[in-house]
């Protein structure tokens, strides 16, 4: 059973997750969507969302881990393909991912792995952690930093927003700024070797200290934007 746009606009972050992991009933939560039936005319006191810890460093960065200490990611998620990879191409050495610069960079098009196979490469050991207990997991990630990548198209300070864009349709914002933080990384391997399906194959946006919806997964679309980005329509669950 699916919810409706209406139905899964009432419901938490939490609840949509459960769904996509098989945990929640969907009967259960219609049940629930149903009983509210208009916003309130005041304030109310209302459940606050649980979240789980991410630690991180003084200074605002993710702490790092020994190489060795690297292993798999539990209870993955996907937000709009319940809760599978979407039928795309996997291999990052085939990648075409959609640069639109918006004359905001000196290059746009399409990016292939040609394109970032010449710049320095570089390998992190973070802990990846959604906002629930789940996903969660310390990762080798190895690909190239943002900035590099940025430095290669020529992004100009105009420049103030980006936004990716997942191959099912999920996509965040980020300020600029965050984006060339040194942590921030385009990555096509996990544990040295190429990212699986369901962990965001062929590549994937690192920001190991944001909770792990911000690290999209299977990017599709990369934009810049100054000073914003137009609304995008939530995609339609498949």
């Amino acid at each position: 059973m699916k919810l409706s746009r209406r139905e899964a606009i009432r419901v938490s972050g939490a609840t949509v997750a459960g769904l996509s992991m098989g945990v929640a009933n969907p009967i259960d939560v219609v049940a629930k969507t149903q009983a509210i039936q208009e916003w309130p005319d005041h304030l109310v006191e209302g459940e606050l969302r649980q979240r789980a810890h991410l630690p991180l460093n003084p200074d605002g960065s993710a702490p790092e881990h020994p190489p060795e200490s690297a292993g798999d990611i539990t209870g993955t998620i996907w937000r709009y393909t319940q809760g599978q990879a979407p039928e795309i191409e996997y291999d990052f050495r085939k990648m075409a991912i959609r640069l639109d610069s918006r004359g905001l960079a000196k290059l746009g098009g399409t990016l292939r792995f040609s394109d970032l196979e010449d710049l320095p490469q570089n390998s992190y050991t973070t802990l990846l952690q959604c906002g629930a207990p789940q996903p969660t997991g310390i990762v080798k990630w190895t690909g190239v930093r943002f900035s590099d990548f940025a430095e290669m198209i020529g992004v100009q300070d105009p420049a103030h927003y980006c936004r990716i864009i997942s191959h099912d349709g999920y996509w965040i914002d980020e300020e600029m700024p965050t984006m060339m933080d040194p942590q921030v990384m385009l990555a096509w391997l996990m544990n040295d070797e190429p990212i699986p399906p369901i962990n965001g194959a062929p590549l994937r946006l690192v920001i190991p200290f944001r909770y792990g919806a911000r690290s999209i997964k299977a990017v599709s679309e990369i934009t810049l934007g100054s000073p914003g980005l137009p609304m995008r329509e939530p995609p339609t669950r498949g």
